[in-house]
């Protein structure tokens, strides 16, 4: 999922101040201030508590680390498939109980949880910076904030659910019915982990369904806090399970019989193989997938406002982000003055310790990954034909604090003179990784915007508003933004045309992919039937 980003510079500086009031202001003390007080071993949530599989010796624990620092917070039992059928019985009788409920009773659970969120906003915070390695000054004002906008924005739809009125011939009538789908599945992302799961959680539980969760292997802490909170709030007990592990738990769910929907975030490729896995009981299925989104900069878009969006659309959350904009396309007339700025703006920004609150770029997610986001930078300045105009490097460990110096860290990169055949700019990198591309018209530029296999998202930069809504229209993305990138508000639906997804998250949309139809044909009179009696 993109990421939200609509604070203020003075709401997110409110924040970062408020929580350094309580931490050492060095990265070297902050090290041990900012120590996740995880439990030694992260059991999954189910029936409202921490549950211990009966064969829990047997199953393997997985390390939690701080990808910055290495250092282990925790380690998380991997559920076998006695976890995954507990954890679906579970949710089948809490959503019994949870279905019978009217939208505004369901409302009243998800706005405490709201509450709870809200006041434990901080915390939160840290745990997502902790799992994730990035900015803690992001997670402060992003993570947590957009799993409440869900959870408020939902509970308030939740009574708003309904039918449809037929008017048929002879005085009959005809009426639908939107019902809860039942126990649902849920599988999210390491990059925004609480986001993940309240995108997921608000609309099903707004719709009467349970949800049986599984975070990323590297990201579980804030999915188990989640339902922690939930539990405060007065849900029932069952209504959302976390279950823990990597691919091969996923598999369990989507293949379960007990479970009416897979919805996951992640990857195309792993997307494809859930589908496939879901369609053995041909399960409903939304796939929240990856992109590789064209940024189109017009030679009369406000140069400060291209340049920021730029940044934003590349090397937020370290350049993480599905929506991500890495092929930025600007036009010929203004490329040599939008090159030299978004350049220099770029080494102004401050790579280090996640939890510091200077940091602008945090870590990658694990070393193997680190591995991955290289090998396209290497490949890319191997080709001749390609310009490195910054970055491009592991980071030093002599610039980083000494508990980071071993940590996964990459200089944001920008490329210049990439053609749109190379692998760097075909292909999602999911890293801080910019490619300048200079176009000439506006045909010649769609064009080669929608030469890829996804479309997920799109931006323009222009202060030409014809044209602006123009070539939106032509361009083949779900999710599209003039004269801004990233944002996501909850209220606007989500999601991508070709192999980045199915259906939608987010705003009035998203009931329908949590929702099953039901027609009822009403008849006042007799029956017409033309047998004889």
């Amino acid at each position: 999922m993109a990421a939200i980003v609509r604070a203020t510079t003075a709401a997110t500086a409110e924040a970062v101040s408020r929580l350094a009031g309580r931490t050492a202001s060095s990265s070297a003390s902050a090290a041990g201030t900012w120590r996740h007080e995880a439990p030694a071993v992260l059991l999954p949530y189910i029936n409202g508590a921490s549950h211990t599989p009966a064969a829990s010796a047997g199953l393997p624990l997985r390390d939690v680390v701080h990808p910055a620092s290495g250092e282990v917070l925790t380690q998380a039992v991997d559920c076998d498939a006695a976890v995954v059928d507990a954890a679906v019985d579970a949710a089948k009788v809490a959503q019994s109980e949870w279905a019978k409920l009217g939208g505004i009773e369901r409302a009243h659970v998800m706005r405490r949880a709201a509450l709870i969120l809200r006041e434990r906003n901080d915390e939160l915070a840290r745990v997502e910076a902790l799992d994730t390695g990035r900015a803690i000054a992001e997670t402060l004002v992003v993570d947590v904030v957009s799993a409440i906008d869900a959870l408020e924005y939902f509970s308030g739809v939740a009574s708003t659910l309904g039918g449809q009125h037929v008017q048929m011939p002879g005085g009959n009538w005809a009426y639908t019915v939107r019902e809860p789908l039942g126990v649902c599945a849920g599988i999210g992302a390491w990059n925004y982990p609480l986001q993940s799961a309240a995108f997921k959680l608000a609309p099903a539980l707004a719709c009467g369904n349970a949800l049986v969760f599984k975070p990323a292997e590297d990201t579980p802490n804030s999915a188990v806090l989640l339902a922690g909170v939930l539990s405060e709030a007065g849900a029932p007990d069952g209504l959302f399970n976390v279950v823990l592990g990597a691919g091969e738990t996923g598999q369990l769910l989507s293949r379960h019989e007990g479970i009416a929907k897979v919805s996951f975030t992640g990857e195309a490729g792993t997307g494809k193989l859930v589908c496939r896995d879901a369609s053995h009981t041909l399960k409903k299925v939304t796939m929240e997938l990856g992109g590789k989104s064209p940024l189109v900069i017009f030679s009369d878009a406000d140069m400060d406002n291209a340049v920021a969006g730029a940044m934003m659309a590349n090397f937020y959350s370290t350049g993480q982000v599905c929506s991500n904009a890495a092929r930025v396309f600007v036009h010929r007339d203004i490329l040599e003055e939008f090159t030299a700025r978004v350049v220099a703006r770029t080494k102004k920004l401050t790579i280090g310790d996640p939890m510091d609150k200077t940091t602008d770029v945090g870590s990658l997610i694990t070393h193997e990954h680190l591995g991955k986001v290289m090998s396209y930078i290497d490949e890319a300045k191997a080709d001749e034909r390609a310009q490195l105009l910054c970055g491009g490097n592991v980071v030093s460990s002599d610039a980083l604090p000494p508990h980071c110096a071993n940590g996964p860290f990459v200089e944001p990169t920008i490329f210049a003179g990439c053609t749109d055949d190379m692998r760097i700019v075909r292909e999602e990198v999911f890293g801080p990784v910019m490619t300048i591309l200079p176009f000439d018209d506006e045909a010649e530029v769609v064009a080669r915007a929608n030469d890829t296999p996804f479309g997920l998202s799109a931006g323009v930069f222009t202060n030409d508003l014809t044209r602006a809504h123009r070539v939106i229209g032509q361009l083949q993305a779900g999710t599209c933004w003039i004269n801004n990138y990233n944002l996501a508000p909850v209220e606007l639906p989500w999601g991508g045309y070709k192999q980045s997804g199915l259906g939608r998250e987010n705003g009035v949309a998203a009931m329908e992919y949590w929702t099953q139809l039901k027609s009822v044909y009403v008849e006042m009179g007799n029956v017409d039937c033309p047998y004889k009696e």
